[in-house]
């Protein structure tokens, strides 16, 4: 598109450029025929209240109109906030999604009784009813996942209370959010061409990639002396959420946080442990690539305010999105025909909204319901960062598409602890052909950089902050007290060890745990980096064994949640309870390390 100093109207960019929703509805009067649909569902499934106990024939009829309404509900709330999406100033699509808000907190309300109903029912009741009534084996998957929880769920009364409880269980996290979003100010600090300008966490990372070292460290430091003046009063935030965490683990019996945290995926603590000792053993390649980048710099120490900014100048590769098509397609080639004609369809027949335009949200996903093809939400600049970005989001659209037709509504939902593998591993495959097809040293030594910045962010230090969590939590269950204090002492322990010796791990950094707001949302982060490993490993597998590991993630692809995240993820060939895969990932980071040491030494 041309480009200009102002954003086009939503109606000004070209068609072949903008996703197609009329494939979910043609108009929004088809539209609001299913909002009707969705509100005498949940009317019919709020009537069945107190029978399921009754009979498997009850059972089965809740859980058929169960499908049913969040089918409809998806397709109804997912149609009106794209629509939104699309251009957020647009009245009739705020109503329409307000409307769909609506319907969403009414149909969740009108099946919150299933699930403590059927966990009522004894598991030799609940398998009696599955071989009797046709129709309800399609269900058992479900059923028994439920039934997994048993040994966690109280008594209906002990239930209502702790559902009551969870506005103040979430607090924490909200006054955190409101203090760190709202009422948190920072100073000014003076730019690269000597101009006062406001630090905001937004503007944070680009002072930090600042060529001008002095902006960097001025930044780093207005950054920490703002939050240290609220040390205390996030280190309670921080360490009440934390007793929330073990108070609801050992209410429910289990027997750590962790524990609790993982028993949803049915994930075991071996793999949180794996992640956290083989990253461990291979710290001397972190050390090496950080001893790199203090060379490369030219600096006498290396401070933490020297860690974003780029080691290789940045070289000039303007990539069009029709050139990003191209590029990921021939990328993605060894994944096989079957996964070509899909991306080739999705590039080509109204899957994508490619151009930024006026009122359009920000960023970039992918999204979609049941009942039609995904589609990907992009703000598409002609660059490297971008291209990848549609190579991520088109891996997850795949893998939603793969699962949509593979499984029944039921099962189509993939877990979180595998959403990212599809859409990392298209990033592997991505890079892969970059590094295989670009001779200009340059330009290879800033492909490498990029992906070793990929490596430390998401498998290093995310497993930094996992490793934090781990720690801070077994503290409290030994009742040991949480302070600021402490918990900077922990933090700069784990930074020193992290980085090694080339680093100079300033005593602000202390109070990084300040300013995660991950921390909040207990024992998730560490998916961020077993889903890098695992991608990693699988892409490497693909491209060494061909056909058989392709067919064996196409499997994977298509298993939506009708298996646990670990069993699906061995059938692609990864088996996450295990060192390998992210002892593999790791192989790959030295591999690109030697490369770029190599090069730098020519």
């Amino acid at each position: 598109m041309n480009k200009s100093k102002t954003l086009p109207k939503r109606s000004d960019v070209p068609a072949e450029y903008k996703w197609r929703l009329e494939d979910i509805y043609p108009s929004d009067a088809d539209w609001e025929k299913d909002v009707q649909k969705g509100k005498q569902l949940a009317d019919q499934i709020a009537a069945l209240k107190g029978t399921l106990g009754q009979s498997g024939k009850n059972l089965l009829q809740a859980l058929t109109l169960q499908d049913e309404l969040l089918k409809t509900l998806d397709q109804v709330y997912v149609y009106a906030r794209m629509r939104r999406d699309e251009d957020n100033a647009n009245s009739t699509y705020q109503g329409l999604t307000d409307r769909a808000t609506g319907l969403s907190t009414q149909a969740y309300g009108a099946i919150s009784y299933i699930q403590p109903e059927i966990l009522a029912i004894s598991n030799d009741e609940l398998q009696k009813w599955i071989e009797e009534e046709a129709g309800l084996a399609h269900y058992r998957i479900l059923l028994d996942e439920i039934m997994r929880f048993q040994p966690h769920t109280l008594s209906s009364e002990e239930e209502a209370l702790l559902a009551n409880m969870s506005e103040l269980a979430s607090a924490p996290s909200k006054i955190y959010g409101m203090l760190n979003n709202a009422d948190m100010k920072f100073p000014m600090i003076t730019d690269e061409n000597g101009e006062e300008v406001e630090l905001t966490k937004g503007r944070y990372i680009q002072f930090m990639e600042s060529k001008d070292r002095r902006v960097r460290k001025e930044a780093f430091e207005a950054l920490y002396e703002t939050y240290g003046k609220f040390r205390n009063t996030i280190a309670a935030s921080l360490t009440s959420a934390i007793k929330g965490d073990v108070f609801y683990a050992r209410t429910r019996k289990y027997p750590s946080a962790l524990y609790a945290a993982l028993f949803a995926d049915n994930v075991d603590l071996s793999v949180y442990d794996n992640l956290i000792a083989t990253v461990r053993e291979h710290l001397p390649l972190m050390h090496r690539y950080i001893a790199l980048r203090k060379k490369l710099l030219g600096v006498d120490e290396l401070h933490m305010y020297d860690l974003y900014v780029p080691i290789v100048p940045e070289v000039e590769m303007n990539i069009p999105y029709d050139q990003a098509v191209s590029t990921i397609k021939e990328a993605l080639h060894p994944l096989g025909e079957e996964y070509g004609s899909i991306l080739e369809e999705g590039f080509s027949n109204g899957w994508i909204d490619v151009y930024e335009n006026a009122g359009k949200t920000s960023g970039a996903y992918s999204w979609g319901a049941y009942t039609t093809h995904p589609f990907v939400l992009m703000n598409y600049q002609d660059n490297v960062n971008n291209m990848f970005t549609l190579a991520h989001e088109m891996g997850h659209a795949l893998h939603s598409y793969h699962s949509n037709h593979a499984q029944p509504y039921t099962y189509a939902d993939y877990k979180i602890f595998v959403a990212e593998v599809a859409s990392t591993l298209n990033e592997a495959l991505l890079m892969n052909h970059l590094l295989e097809t670009t001779t200009d040293k340059k330009q290879r030594m800033y492909l490498i950089n990029y992906y070793l910045e990929q490596f430390r962010g998401t498998v290093f230090r995310q497993t930094m902050f996992a490793e934090f969590e781990k720690i801070v939590h077994a503290k409290e269950e030994q009742e040991e007290p949480l302070t600021a204090d402490s918990l900077s002492e922990i933090y700069r322990k784990l930074n020193v060890a992290y980085h090694g010796p080339d680093m100079v791990v300033d005593e602000e950094v202390d109070l990084e745990w300040a300013r995660i707001p991950h921390f909040y949302r207990n024992f998730y982060v560490y998916k961020y980096a077993t889903g890098f490993s695992a991608a990693t490993s699988l892409s490497k597998q693909i491209l060494e064994e061909g056909q058989p590991a392709v067919d064996r993630y196409l499997q994977f692809l298509k298993g939506g949640s009708s298996n646990y995240p670990l069993n699906l993820l061995k059938t692609a060939g990864v088996d996450m309870t295990s060192a390998a895969p992210i002892a593999e990932a790791l192989s790959v980071f030295k591999g690109l390390l030697e490369e770029m040491e190599q090069l730098v030494g020519e």
